[in-house]
């Protein structure tokens, strides 16, 4: 069991961001949320989430640290690039040839982080439209909770590890370069528009012919996954696309989007007749109870129609096809393709009667119509007899919306009232036949149903754990990033450092005496190129070891005094000089001047050591 599902102080937490910030967390998934704040409250040294909410109250800077870790922005230009090649070639000029002429291409991209994706889109919409049809046609939205990272996107400059995956012919056709950076044409920036946007409590714009949302579903919990996904149903238009990301799928509903191609997770609405209910539902941002109750009521009638033992479909007003359940489907041979296709395309508008003509019928006199016996032959030979009533389906002033067609089979009543013919016994006979048959059909069917339930659970539970493993790879995508940049300032600091050492040879090797540098215990810290031709001693044999143990043709012995007063300094006297008769390295008597001064460290004049400059005395300068 996941250690945040039930953890009082977790929720309190939730609950508390949510009532002081404005930020609701409560539908976000635990184990990834989980770390995410764990891994702020590390930084801060806090173990228990009360104590972290007090650090809140009192550092409200912690804040904005806290969603910046929470609110993953991992995107980047044409992410999984066949994904946008299929978008770029199959789905865009769809959308672009349903258009009339003048009429806008409307996209949204919500959870767009720093903007590349949105941008992305209008890049391939530039191409596939001349810059001047896309000026007019083209409106995208794009919209986040993070605002730092809106600002970002708001202003369209990238660096080169940024704009790497994009096409180069497109790069220096569609961006300006600013030294390291990158800046997006203004063109293309003033069509895409940035807003704060909350999926889970914000109303969605509407009208999409396009709507793309990757990997941003995954971070919420099914019930929040559910309510967000039917708010994406309102605001898609009827045909229009979704486009997600690689780790979320819509196996338990169906019912809103169905698959264009899976593998680059496209899907495309499933038209559904509007309502009232429907609209109110998803349209507002307020009232979620309500909303839930909606919700379920419009999935219960969905299921019932899809469940009923007896097959149907609806018409619209205009002829095409709107709904078929599934025993419909599985008779009458109709795909998922055939939805939004006109009646006179379908097969059965001409082996089953000429439906048309009854529809017309249906629709004057404004009363079902009835087709007695109709004959259908399955793809496997089976002939089905069916009973076909025509009902109109009326709006509040009487006006036809359409038609439910209702195919009752009677082709075991027909083949009984045959029988009947023949004989009384025969029908009972088949009559006994045809109650096991039932009997034995139904508890298949309780079987299969059981069967699939299992296998929906199965699969709802792969795609969490999928969904979660993405989590975490986007996670390790940003610390990886974080680590980057620690290593771009360790290697900036590591020249900073090259440099000042190298400043510091310089200063030693233009100096005219011998520079040695000591700590308080005389131990040799320093010893520059002088001192090494003054003494004969290399510096990697000198640094480390006592400047006292030394045998070199220096009294070191007298410098101990002079050193010692350094280490203790008074303010009238902060160096003291001495000359010496030495020996150099080529056994020259020589006279040495040595000027010891006291070694502080920043501003706490703290002494450190002793630095002792030597130099050979010249007696003709003298």
């Amino acid at each position: 069991m996941n250690p945040h599902e039930f953890d009082p102080q977790f929720e309190t937490l939730l609950n508390y961001l949510k009532r002081n910030r404005g930020f609701d967390f409560t539908g976000y998934k635990r184990p990834s949320l989980g770390r995410r704040i764990r891994k702020r409250m590390e930084a801060v040294k806090i173990d228990s989430y009360s104590d972290y909410m007090d650090y809140l109250e009192v550092h409200p800077e912690e804040f904005a640290l806290l969603f910046d870790t929470i609110l993953i922005n991992v995107t980047t230009f044409f992410r999984d690039p066949s994904a946008w090649e299929y978008i770029g070639q199959e789905i865009l000029p769809q959308i672009i040839a349903a258009k009339k002429p003048n009429e806008p291409i409307r996209i949204w991209s919500p959870g767009c982080a720093s903007g590349e994706e949105a941008y992305t889109v209008a890049i391939l919409l530039a191409e596939a439209l001349g810059m001047d049809t896309y000026r007019e046609w083209v409106k995208i939205y794009a919209s986040d909770i993070d605002e730092e990272a809106l600002l970002q996107a708001r202003q369209a400059v990238y660096g080169q590890r940024a704009v790497a995956d994009i096409p180069p012919h497109l790069l220096s056709k569609y961006f300006e370069q600013s030294g390291s950076r990158y800046v997006l044409n203004k063109d293309l920036r003033r069509s895409v528009i940035f807003g704060r946007l909350d999926l889970v409590q914000d109303a969605p714009i509407s009208r999409l012919d396009l709507l793309i949302c990757r990997n941003v579903l995954m971070y919420f919990n099914a019930e929040t996954q559910e309510r967000i996904l039917s708010r994406f149903h309102f605001a898609v238009n009827d045909n229009g696309f979704l486009f997600m990301g690689k780790a979320e799928m819509l196996f338990t509903h169906s019912n809103l989007f169905l698959p264009v191609d899976v593998k680059r997770r496209v899907f495309i609405k499933v038209p559904q007749a509007s309502s009232p209910e429907r609209i109110w539902n998803i349209g507002s941002g307020d009232g979620e109870e309500n909303s839930n109750h909606w919700s379920r009521r419009i999935r219960f009638r969905e299921s019932a129609f899809e469940a009923s033992p007896i097959a149907q479909m609806v018409v619209d007003f205009n002829g095409f096809l709107v709904l078929a359940n599934e025993l419909a489907r599985s008779i009458l041979g109709l795909n998922p393709s055939d939805l939004n296709r006109p009646l006179q395309d379908l097969e059965i508008t001409y082996r089953i009667g000429d439906l048309r003509t009854y529809l017309k019928q249906t629709y004057v006199e404004r009363r079902p119509v009835q087709i007695k016996e109709a004959s259908w032959e399955t793809t496997s030979g089976e002939v089905h007899t069916f009973e076909v009533q025509i009902t109109p389906l009326l709006d509040n002033s009487k006006s036809p919306l359409g038609a439910i067609l209702t195919f009752s089979d009677i082709s075991l009543y027909k083949r009984l009232q045959e029988q009947v013919e023949h004989a009384h016994q025969e029908l009972e006979t088949a009559y006994e036949e045809l109650q096991s048959t039932n009997e034995e059909l139904e508890t298949t069917n309780e079987e299969l149903q059981s069967t699939v339930e299992e296998m929906e659970t199965t699969n709802e539970e792969l795609q969490s754990a999928n969904e979660e493993l993405e989590t975490m790879n986007e996670e390790l995508q940003a610390t990886n990033e974080e680590l980057r940049a620690i290593n771009e300032e360790l290697r900036s600091r590591t020249e900073e450092i090259n440099h000042i050492n190298a400043y510091l040879d310089s200063i030693l090797n233009s100096m005219r005496g011998g520079v040695v540098v000591v700590d308080r215990e005389f131990q040799i810290q320093i010893w520059s190129p002088k001192a090494e031709d003054l003494w004969g001693l290399r510096a990697d044999e000198a640094e480390g070891r006592n400047l006292m143990s030394l045998d070199i043709g220096l009294p070191v012995e007298q410098l101990k005094q002079p050193m010692r007063t350094c280490l203790t300094p008074d303010d009238e006297r902060l160096y003291c000089e001495i000359v010496l008769d030495a020996t150099n390295r080529r056994g020259k008597s020589i006279q040495c001047k040595v000027t010891c001064t006291p070694l502080f460290s920043g501003l706490d004049k703290i002494v450190r050591g002793v630095i002792l400059l030597m130099e050979e005395v010249d007696h003709q300068q003298t």
